[in-house]
């Protein structure tokens, strides 16, 4: 066959491939509303009926969650997205409205002393659309840039460097998908000094850009990996606030055409790359933490949540239900927390805890736990009493609390990462045993997840902070045995829908205010409460989670991501 008619073939396969990847995003976009609709409708007219549970295990700080005013700090925060284009995300006026709210709600609600403590980040912007063109044995081939990504053959990566080529730079295909040093050391011609190419999958998008850096590349190219109709074109993504590399994100055609001629040593194959990144200052972004003005600040029991969301939706599961009680939810639940312990603390029966409680609300989370890794290194450096590192006993983490085909998500934590100090291991299954005792004594289904480190809690975990936590569930889908064990529990109708994820509008734009399961909330928040009296009760919890001593690893390394960096804040797959 001629040289013409193969490139044919592979120009006709190419389009074959993108119009099944633009008719797969249209499907799977509609699929995923009619899902997040047919979930909601289902799960909360399900909720309403549903028998009423003792909701605190004799916890009176349980008893005095308040659903409404949860939900009306959930509200607050889509109210604030919506003035604000839909997002609260870093650097927008949605975001600074949103710790606005916080604070100001602290302030009517509460005596606790609130600080606000802010670093900075980098921004991205680009002056100009990249260019990309190939060579390969002498035939020069430039590639489309488009914001439409289903027509596009490249796309730029956030916190790329700038690069302009005045040559053809030679390119070396990274074996397998580059996620490890035998990859890497395997390329040939080895990638020093080169363009490296390398294909999606396995590990994250920031740990290959590491490796890259490691191996001193010139440029990196990270392509699609066809594995199916919705990954043939490119995304969007980003390596991290740490990568400081020229970066570029290619189709699978192109991806695999180049990477396939550079795999042939018969070929001379390079490319050229222009890419005009703007200069932009640092944008300082802010944590907020409310301590209460009694307890041992030598010994204090820290909860967090992030109070940002994705640039593509509000955040109102997450977390606003975290923060509100999923930021939304997660940043919720940690404010009507706050709000409702302040509230007893005023009552003559309720007895103030012997240990500090700090509330904190974590900024940039999204694009990397920026926001927890910066409290956690200043109070590795600090010598002010109840600042230290060594002055903070456990972290709770409440991220994401209302899913609408939610779990009860417990953080087990057996599955802590390997290099965990192990002091902090048995207080974290302690916190596992106590979360569970409480949906047990519920009679409440739960279920265990993942303790890898990839939310706010890593930083501390990482430090030797023991850690606990809760999640309704993200992008995971709910197994029959999942939904049949909640109909089993909670009565048939109840257990939600089996093969559809936990939330469907996780990181989208339909992440709002109707996206929280009000039944799921509430019962989360009830459990952090009973949880965070159950610690308070205790009377030497220093003992009961290091029953072998403390040990704080002082150390520099970058914290655990949560999300593949800009691609998880943009939405996108994790790797």
């Amino acid at each position: 066959m001629s040289e013409q008619a193969i490139r044919s073939n592979i120009s006709n396969r190419s389009l074959k491939l993108i119009i099944a990847g633009i008719a797969a995003g249209i499907v799977i976009t509609i699929t995923i509303l009619g899902l997040a609709i047919a979930i909601f409708v289902k799960v909360n007219s399900s909720s309403s009926s549903t028998p009423d549970n003792s909701p605190s295990a004799g916890s009176l700080l349980g008893d005095s969650i308040r659903i409404e005013e949860l939900m009306d700090h959930l509200k607050e925060f889509q109210r604030i997205a919506t003035s604000n284009s839909g997002t609260r995300a870093v650097t927008t006026l949605g975001f600074n409205q949103t710790l606005d709210y916080i604070r100001d709600t602290l302030a009517i609600n509460t005596d606790f002393v609130v600080s606000s403590k802010y670093f900075p980040i980098r921004q991205f912007g680009l002056n100009s659309d990249p260019i990309l063109t190939s060579s390969i044995n002498g035939v020069d081939k430039t590639y489309t840039y488009s914001k439409n990504l289903a027509t596009a053959d490249f796309y730029h990566i956030d916190f790329s460097t700038a690069v302009d080529f005045s040559a053809f730079v030679q390119l070396t295909a990274i074996p397998n998908v580059g996620c490890s040093d035998d990859d890497w050391q395997n390329a040939n011609p080895p990638p020093n000094g080169r363009v490296a190419i390398v294909k999606r999958g396995i590990c994250a998008f920031p740990d290959k850009g590491a490796l890259a850096a490691k191996y001193n590349v010139t440029a990196l190219l990270i392509y699609n990996d066809g594995a199916s109709p919705d990954r043939v074109s490119p995304i969007a993504i980003g390596l991290g606030q740490e990568s400081f590399l020229p970066a570029l994100f290619l189709s699978f055609p192109v991806g695999q055409e180049l990477a396939n001629a550079a795999l042939s040593i018969s070929n001379n194959t390079g490319v050229r790359l222009t890419i005009d990144v703007k200069n932009l200052p640092l944008s300082p972004i802010g944590n907020i933490c409310a301590d209460t003005p009694t307890g041992d600040a030598t010994q204090t029991i820290v909860i967090g949540s992030h109070s940002d969301s994705v640039p593509a939706g509000p955040g109102i599961n997450d977390n606003g239900s975290g923060s509100a009680a999923n930021l939304g939810s997660g940043s919720a639940a940690n404010l009507g927390l706050a709000v409702a312990l302040a509230r007893l603390f005023k009552t003559s029966t309720y007895a103030k805890y012997k240990y500090r409680v700090r509330f904190c609300w974590w900024g940039a989370e999204e694009i990397g736990l920026l926001g927890s890794d910066y409290h956690v290194k200043q109070a590795k450096i600090s010598t002010v009493v109840g600042e230290r590192l060594s002055d903070y006993l456990v972290n709770l983490n409440y991220d994401m609390l209302g899913s609408p085909n939610y779990i009860f998500g417990i953080y087990d934590g057996k599955t802590a990462n390997s290099d965990t100090p192990v002091t902090a291991l048995p207080g974290s299954n302690k916190m596992t045993a106590l979360y569970r005792q409480w949906f047990d004594e519920q009679k409440l289904p739960w279920n265990y997840t993942d303790f890898s480190g990839r939310s706010d809690y890593g930083p501390f975990l990482a430090e030797g902070i023991v850690a606990g936590g809760l999640f309704s569930g993200a992008d995971g889908t709910k197994t029959l045995d999942e939904r049949n064990y909640y109909d089993q529990m909670l009565g048939q109708g109840m257990g939600g829908i089996a093969g559809a994820i936990h939330d469907p509008c996780y990181h989208r734009q339909c992440d709002s205010i109707q996206n929280i399961n009000a039944f799921a909330y509430e019962k989360m928040v009830q459990a952090a409460a009973y949880v965070l009296e159950q610690l308070a009760r205790q009377d030497d919890l220093k003992t009961w989670l290091y029953p072998e001593g403390r040990q704080i690893r002082y150390r520099n390394q970058p914290p655990k991501r949560k999300y593949d960096s800009i691609n998880e804040y943009f939405g996108m797959p994790y790797a």
